[in-house]
């Protein structure tokens, strides 16, 4: 199995994307892409080649559900595995999310410490 190596991260608050990027970059070791909004992750991801995308629920525009059906519709990215970073972490919510398409649901608020291997752990589970 390959590592994790490349991640792209879609939210729309900037402080939150700031700490994301921190924890998964320099706890983590990974390399990350930011993006504010949906439509930019769906547009810049072909050229960055993520081999996971995290997505938050609720942005205004495309909010996450949009961007994952977006990215399932483009052949270039449909098998990369999407997880959720939300608050909407609810059994049913999770249920919903899964039943969607996406590996898997993390919940917010984040531990800083353990969010790469969070992630990790659920791209280990979908590949």
């Amino acid at each position: 199995m390959s590592e994790l190596i490349r991640l792209m991260y879609v939210e729309d608050d900037p402080d939150i994307r700031m700490v994301a990027k921190l924890a998964l970059e320099a706890v983590g070791g990974l390399v990350v892409e930011l993006c504010e909004r949906g439509d930019q992750a769906v547009a810049q991801a072909e050229a960055f080649g993520p081999q996971m995308i995290l997505l938050d629920v609720m942005m205004p525009g495309m909010d996450g559900l949009a961007t994952l059906r977006a990215i399932r519709e483009r052949p270039d990215l449909r098998d990369i595995p999407v997880a959720f970073l939300t608050a909407k972490a609810q059994a049913h919510e999770i249920e919903h999310f899964k039943s969607l398409g996406a590996v898997g649901v993390l919940a917010k608020p984040f531990d800083p410490m353990t969010l790469a291997q969070q992630v990790r752990t659920l791209w280990q589970q979908a590949v």
